[in-house]
């Protein structure tokens, strides 16, 4: 789509991945060459929020807003086996005697100091899932209470069969979509549990490797092996 056509959407109503309208599309940043970097939404609440254009999604008259835990989750499942492995790769190498230490030394630390981060944000984002995780269950909560009583009072004759019908179809639709929400956020954090919790199995199930021990530096070799010397008993007639 280009960049023009953007503009189009100004004052369009923007839905959440589960149908739910959260606000309008209020305007654009650009850099200074013209590309968008950003867009400005208007929220429900009347509050004004930025964010990376690859939070939106544009198709056709449809606006989509993918939150940043989904979109940040599933770069971070990608990104943390492959460092992983990259650093892996890169032991084995100096074990095979491939690349000298200073090299592996260098790249080893820039790997670990990725991994690192890349753990700390994971993290960050199985605490926020787990937040919002209790937001849909409250919200589920309150919905099926809102349906019981909703049932109540329609048997009991307080409210027609037209108004039954379209609160029901309401709030359905909102438990349906509630509940889809907060089975994604668990599926969010399962995978991101399971790439940190596979990450330490798998360095603790391997020796650590260190270069002054794949070189052979006198300092850190094992020591040589005790010689045992035997002596045979002998009485005092032998003496």
């Amino acid at each position: 789509m280009s960049n023009s056509n953007l503009f189009l959407y100004i004052g369009k109503p923007i839905k959440n991945e589960y149908g739910r309208v959260i606000g309008k599309i209020a305007s654009f940043a650009l850099t200074p060459n013209g590309k968008f970097e950003a867009v400005y939404l208007e929220l429900g609440d009347g509050q004004f929020t930025k964010h990376p254009m690859e939070s939106v999604r544009f198709n056709g008259a449809d606006v989509t807003f993918v939150t940043k835990i989904k979109s940040q989750a599933g770069t971070l499942c990608d990104h943390i086996p492959l460092i992983w492995r990259k650093d892996e790769a890169l032991k084995d190498l100096l074990e095979k005697k491939k690349i000298n230490p200073e090299v592996f030394q260098d790249l080893h630390g820039a790997f670990s100091s990725v991994l690192t981060q890349l753990k700390k944000e994971a993290q960050v984002l199985v605490d926020e899932s787990m937040i919002e995780m209790e937001r849909c269950r409250e919200e589920i909560i309150s919905l099926s209470y809102a349906i019981a009583n909703l049932e109540i009072e329609h048997e009991i004759g307080k409210v027609d069969e037209e108004s039954y019908k379209s609160a029901f179809v309401l709030l359905q639709e909102s438990l349906r979509r509630a509940s889809t929400e907060k089975t994604d956020y668990e599926l969010t954090k399962s995978k991101l549990s399971g790439v940190l919790l596979g990450d330490q199995m798998q360095s603790a199930s391997k020796p650590k490797i260190y270069a002054d021990q794949v070189v052979g530096n006198p300092a850190t070799r094992l020591p040589e092996p005790p010689v045992v010397v035997y002596v045979k008993e002998m009485g005092k007639t032998g003496i």
